[in-house]
């Protein structure tokens, strides 16, 4: 299932672990936001561990389950924000 996740995280070092967190999982589209194509025990994992990170009084996680006719009617315009080097193959 893809699930979008996106956070405002209010201490500095707390954004730096939640990003890493959310890179092993997914790809980073906007500067908080990531997509992630995961099954239910992995995204069980990953919210785990985001909320390890988190203070939950100051910060903030919120996840979109997608289904998957929705996932394929998603739109998407202009440039992508991503702090990982994107390699594609076309055969």
């Amino acid at each position: 299932m893809l699930t979008l996740v996106a956070y405002d995280i209010c201490d500095p070092r707390r954004l730096v672990r939640v990003a890493r967190v959310c890179e092993d999982y997914g790809v980073r589209v906007q500067y908080s936001v990531f997509e992630c194509h995961l099954d239910e025990d992995e995204f069980t994992d990953f919210w785990l561990k985001l909320l390890e990170q988190i203070n939950e009084a100051e910060d903030r996680l919120v996840a979109y389950k997608i289904d998957a006719r929705s996932a394929r009617e998603t739109l998407t315009a202009g440039t992508m924000v991503c702090s990982e080097k994107v390699v594609c193959y076309l055969v």
